[in-house]
C-alpha cells in the first residue's frame, strides 16, 4: 500500500501538546517565509498545510510573480536537502531520476542519483518539458521511489515536490496530463500584488535579496513530527462522508470529477488546516477551505460555459453538512 492509499485514521489521537508544538513550527516557518515573500499569506498557509498532509504543490501563474521565490523560501526554511530542476524541452527523464553509469575500475554499473533525490524538489516551469520527462516524477510523487533499469531506489523522507508552471506561451509548453495533475495535492495561483505590497517588495530587494539571508527555522525531525501529529488528527465519520458527497457531486456535474485520491487529499489537507488553527479534530469549515484549491484541477468540464472552479463552488454551496 502506498502513502497515497493509506486511509486517514480518526482512531488514534494527537495530544494538545503535539498540536501546539506543530502549530509553533508552522508559525515560525510562516514568519520566516514572509521576510522574503510579500502579500501571499494565504498561499503560504496552503503550502504548509499541504506539507503537513504529505502532499505536493503546483504553483501556476504568469511569469515574474514570485512562484520560484516562494518555493525556495519554503524549502530553505527547513533543514534538509533542496534541489532545483529547470524543466526544458530537451530535458530527459534520466536527468531527473538519475542514471546507471559503468565504473571501469569495479566493472559494475553504479547508480548516480538525479536531483529528485532531495527532501524538497523544485520543478521549475514543469510544463516546458515534454510529457515523457514530466512522467519521470509520477512514481516519485506516488510511491516515494524511482525505478531505473528495473531497480527501485527509495527517496529521502520527507519528500515533497513543489512545481511551477506559467500560464502564457502555450505554444511553447506541454499540458500536464491528468495522471500527473492528480498527484498534486493543491494547485495555487499567486496573482499580482496590490500597490502597497509591490512597493514594499521593491523596498526589500533594492539593496540585496532577503532570500540570501534566509535561515532555516525548523529541522527535518520537526517536519516529520508535525506530519505524524497531522496524520492522527481526528476526522469523524460525518466529515469523511461530507468529503465523499462533495467528490460525488463533481462526478455528476462534470465530464471528469474528483478522484478518490482527490478526496483523500482534501481530507489530509483539512487535517493540516485543523492543526494550523490549533485543533486536533477536523471540522467542515476545514474541508470547505481546502476543497477550493484541492478539487478544481482534478475536474474537467465538457463546455466552456461551466468551469471546474464553478463546479466545485456549486458543490460547496449545494452539498449539506450532515
Amino acid at each position: 500500500m502506498t502513502d497515497t492509499d493509506t486511509p486517514v485514521s480518526g482512531h488514534q489521537e494527537s495530544t494538545v501538546e503535539d498540536v501546539d508544538d506543530t502549530q509553533a513550527v508552522v508559525s515560525r516557518v510562516v514568519d520566516n517565509v514572509e521576510t522574503v515573500i510579500v502579500g501571499h499569506h494565504r498561499e503560504v498557509e496552503h503550502i504548509l498545510t499541504a506539507l503537513l498532509g504529505r502532499g505536493h504543490i503546483l504553483l501556476e501563474d504568469v511569469p515574474g510573480v514570485g512562484k520560484t521565490m516562494l518555493a525556495r523560501a519554503i524549502a530553505e526554511s527547513f533543514e534538509g536537502s533542496f534541489k532545483r530542476v529547470q524543466f526544458t524541452p530537451d530535458l530527459l527523464p534520466s536527468d531527473v531520476t538519475g542514471v546507471n553509469v559503468f565504473n571501469q575500475k569495479t566493472e559494475v554499473f553504479e547508480f548516480r542519483p538525479g536531483p529528485v533525490f532531495a527532501n524538497v524538489v523544485l520543478g521549475d516551469e514543469i510544463n516546458r518539458a515534454p510529457p515523457k520527462t514530466q512522467s519521470a516524477l509520477l512514481e516519485a510523487m506516488e510511491e516515494t521511489q524511482v525505478t531505473v533499469d528495473g531497480e527501485s531506489h527509495d527517496l529521502p523522507e520527507p519528500f515533497t515536490v513543489i512545481a511551477t508552471q506559467n500560464t502564457v506561451e502555450r505554444d511553447r509548453t506541454y499540458e500536464l496530463p491528468m495522471a500527473e495533475l492528480d498527484r498534486f495535492m493543491k494547485k495555487l495561483h499567486l496573482g499580482y500584488p496590490d500597490t502597497d505590497q509591490e512597493t514594499e517588495m521593491l523596498d526589500r530587494v533594492v539593496d540585496h535579496h532577503p532570500i540570501d539571508d534566509l535561515d532555516s527555522v525548523a529541522t527535518l525531525e520537526d517536519l516529520r513530527a508535525a506530519r505524524e501529529t497531522t496524520a492522527v488528527v481526528t476526522a469523524e465519520e460525518s466529515v469523511r462522508e461530507y468529503v465523499t458527497r462533495l467528490a460525488q457531486f463533481t462526478r455528476r456535474h462534470a465530464e471528469l470529477g474528483v478522484s478518490p485520491r482527490g478526496g483523500l487529499a482534501v481530507l489530509r489537507a483539512a487535517q493540516g488546516r485543523a492543526v494550523l488553527e490549533g485543533r486536533d479534530y477536523v471540522i467542515p469549515d476545514d474541508v470547505q477551505t481546502e476543497a477550493q484549491v484541492v478539487f478544481p484541477h482534478r475536474v474537467r468540464t465538457s463546455t466552456d460555459e461551466t468551469t471546474p472552479r464553478a463546479v466545485v463552488e456549486n458543490a460547496l454551496e449545494s452539498v449539506r453538512v450532515e
